[in-house]
């Protein structure tokens, strides 16, 4: 899920992503990412190019998790309100 957080906000490369993920190795940022792209979540591009660029974006559908986002957020704040105002 990481992966998603990374390339939310634009495209990223491999080792962008990466480097944005603490403590993943190649293999499972790879598995991950192949995962994601089977199941319709993010798009990658291979360039024609040396070395070969790929990057990685979301998807139409992917890009509808930043509504799942808002709105975990949305109940994270009244939640944390209502616990705050019973103390």
């Amino acid at each position: 899920m990481e992966s998603i957080g990374s390339i939310l906000f634009g495209k990223k490369r491999f080792t962008e992503i990466q480097r944005n993920i603490s403590k993943i190795t190649p293999r499972m940022l790879s598995k991950e990412l192949k995962e994601l792209e089977l199941n319709g979540m993010i798009i990658r591009k291979v360039y024609d190019s040396t070395p070969v660029a790929v990057e990685y974006e979301l998807s139409e559908s992917g890009k509808l998790i930043t509504e799942v986002l808002d709105k975990m957020i949305e109940w994270g704040i009244e939640h944390r309100t209502s616990v705050l105002s019973r103390t």
